[in-house]
């Protein structure tokens, strides 16, 4: 599984309780401020992996790639999770288009995001050398959304942190992994048993 390393940790989470025999080669979470090169590193290590005789599939939605992921999925053969981005796979595509249509100026964290903000947003833009670009990429939010895996005080605490430097409302949805761990599941399933394509 070829993941994004926003994902990995709960991929390994998810394959080791329920037994799988699943390889994790993460990409790096970072590649979300460059969605450009997601396709290509994805489809280069994809190709190693193969030719190493492993089968593969992408633990990656579309992810801001406007379709070039499904393109290395049918130039290889591969399949991927479903949806726009992380945010339909864990609160479930429906779910997603009901709150952005209800607020677009809605922004999304999950626990990774919670848990490096700093590292993945802040550094990853630059705003820790250049703070005053602040309001150019997030001053148009309304609201903060917080789709919450596994929630716990110091999750919680850093959450609210967060919300706080928007200043702007949070609320917290807890999705758990269940649509994660069902998607995996289809991707995980032995070829020519009726899989969806990528």
């Amino acid at each position: 599984m070829i993941a994004c390393g926003a994902l990995a940790g709960l991929v390994r989470q998810i394959a080791d309780r329920r037994g799988w025999r699943l390889e994790v080669h993460a990409l790096p979470a970072g590649l979300h401020n460059r969605p450009d090169r997601i396709a290509p590193q994805a489809e280069a290590l994809a190709v190693r992996l193969r030719a190493a005789g492993l089968r593969v599939a992408l633990g990656y939605a579309d992810c801001g790639s406007y379709g070039a992921l499904d393109e290395v999925c049918d130039r290889l053969g591969l399949m991927r999770l479903p949806g726009l981005h992380c945010y339909d796979v864990l609160g479930g595509p429906g779910r997603l288009r009901e709150l952005l249509e209800r607020e677009p100026g809605t922004y999304l964290l999950t626990d990774y995001l919670v848990r490096s903000f700093d590292r993945t947003v802040v550094a990853g833009l630059g705003l820790d050398r250049h703070p005053e670009l602040w309001p150019d990429y997030f001053g148009h939010y309304r609201r903060l959304v917080w789709l919450a895996q596994e929630r716990d005080p110091d999750l919680e605490r850093r959450a609210r942190a967060i919300a706080a430097r928007f200043g702007l409302p949070l609320r917290t949805i807890d999705t758990g992994t269940t649509g994660l761990e069902r998607e995996l599941a289809v991707l995980i399933r032995p070829a020519g048993s009726g899989t969806r394509p990528g």
